[in-house]
């Protein structure tokens, strides 16, 4: 029965996915002045810039996931993309109580996103 519904579960699949980037890319414009000062004070070289890139990076990998054009370089560059961010911005053995806890949160949703751009990648090869 599944099989029957493939190509649309799989567009459904591309789209939560790839979707949360695009958000999550629309977000980072609103917050970029937080966002910049954050990767300054961890030390990261044209804050400003590198956060632009970031942005354009989530947003257009993110269409492509959901548009199904070049899905594997997509999921790999997020997947990428991910490893350098999550640390970044979700340390939480950097802080305790709540900031903690919403942390962890970030850091494990996080890691959820990059297994199912690993699935998606796998799928793809």
């Amino acid at each position: 029965m599944l099989s029957d519904h493939g190509s649309e579960i799989m567009f459904a699949g591309r789209l939560l996915l790839g979707g949360a980037f695009v958000f999550a890319g629309l977000r980072n414009i609103q917050n970029r002045a937080l966002l910049t000062q954050m990767m300054s004070t961890r030390g990261v070289p044209q804050a400003g810039a590198m956060l632009w890139l970031g942005i354009v990076l989530q947003i257009s990998t993110g269409a492509l996931l959901i548009s199904g054009i070049w899905t594997n370089a997509a999921a790999a560059l997020l997947l990428l993309f991910l490893i350098v961010a999550t640390p970044m911005f979700h340390n939480f053995w950097d802080h305790q109580g709540p900031d903690r806890a919403s942390r962890i949160n970030g850091f494990t949703g996080n890691v959820a996103l990059a297994g199912g751009l690993l699935t998606l990648v796998a799928q793809t090869i």
